[in-house]
């Protein structure tokens, strides 16, 4: 088999088991997965909200995502591994969408539930975000309504790389209703710079001599 042939293969098969543990543990608080080929099989990572619900009791539900990964994808020797976010969860838009849409299939307003995310997000620290709800919210005729808090970007490389955008969906009695979340994180972006003062140029310029000067005694002791 040609090597281009197997690279498509490999990533069509992640992209399978990436779109099955979504769907499979999407009420589970699910965020994202990390696939690994080792010497010994294929390892697993998965970042959830809550590592214990995902795991079950005694690890059932690692074991049963096991066997179906090994007989029905064909994945060799399969390690999984449940791990907490690698950043705090309110940076996240898959998990505000899942707050927002759970609080919806309890019977709170969307109005309420999106500025309770709001306020959440306000707390974490987060520089902006954007969330637009759509459906028949107050009527027989479909509609959107956003709620916006702080500065998102829509252009440009921040908004490909620095904004986490997320579409959601949850089934209500008047029908199907989406949850689209647009979130900055409290991250660098390309036009922000900070200039150090003399202060802080000095000591790093001392220490450089200094540990050229160690290094030098430390060769010349060794020569000796």
């Amino acid at each position: 088999m040609p090597v281009y042939k197997k690279i498509i293969q490999d990533n069509i098969k992640k992209w399978m088991i990436k779109e099955f543990l979504e769907y499979r543990l999407a009420k589970l608080g699910y965020i994202d997965c990390d696939i690994l080929r080792s010497p010994l099989g294929t390892r697993i990572i998965i970042y959830a909200e809550r590592p214990s619900r995902i795991i079950g009791r005694k690890g059932q539900t690692v074991r049963e995502l096991q066997q179906i990964l090994a007989t029905k994808f064909g994945v060799e020797n399969p390690m999984i591994d449940v791990a907490p976010p690698k950043e705090r969860p309110e940076y996240y838009a898959k998990i505000i969408a899942n707050r927002i849409a759970w609080a919806m299939a309890k019977g709170i307003k969307f109005r309420r539930a999106a500025i309770i995310a709001i306020r959440q997000l306000m707390e974490a620290g987060v520089r902006g975000v954007e969330i637009t709800i759509s459906g028949k919210l107050t009527s027989e005729r479909a509609r959107f309504e956003k709620f916006t808090f702080g500065t998102i970007y829509k252009c440009g490389n921040d908004a490909k790389t620095k904004v986490d955008r997320y579409v959601g969906q949850v089934l209500l009695k008047p029908g199907m209703y989406g949850i689209e979340v647009r979130l900055l994180p409290p991250r660098r972006l390309s036009d922000e710079f900070y200039i150090k003062t003399p202060e802080q140029v000095k000591p790093a310029e001392e220490a450089v001599p200094a540990q050229a000067q160690t290094s030098s005694t430390e060769s010349s002791q060794a020569q000796s």
